[in-house]
């Protein structure tokens, strides 16, 4: 079966899956210690995993019995630039409001 990579905007926008890639910026974790996280079952989480590695934004790995996720930062770069262009759009607006002043 082929998958199919997904628009990281679109799988961001879930505030679940935020939460989940917040988590996994200090480290890897498997799904249990995810699920305890969040008011809904290791099933929605493992589901929202499979969602954020259709999306390449986490990594999984095998340690004996437990996968184990971790972020995989470089993948929000698309986010991280389109960001970046508000930011200067709001640095330009501060400066003129000084200027203001």
């Amino acid at each position: 079966m082929q998958r199919t990579q997904k628009d990281v905007f679109t799988v961001i926008a879930d505030p679940t899956r935020r939460a989940i890639l917040e988590l996994l910026a200090t480290d890897a974790m498997h799904v249990s210690a995810l699920t305890q996280h969040f008011g809904i079952s290791r099933p929605a989480v493992s589901r929202h995993l499979r969602v954020l590695s259709q999306a390449n934004l986490v990594a999984k790995s095998r340690v004996g019995r437990k996968r184990f996720y971790s972020l995989r930062p470089r993948q929000l770069q698309e986010v991280r630039m389109w960001i970046a262009r508000f930011d200067r759009l709001w640095g330009v607006k501060l400066k003129n409001l000084k200027s203001d002043l």
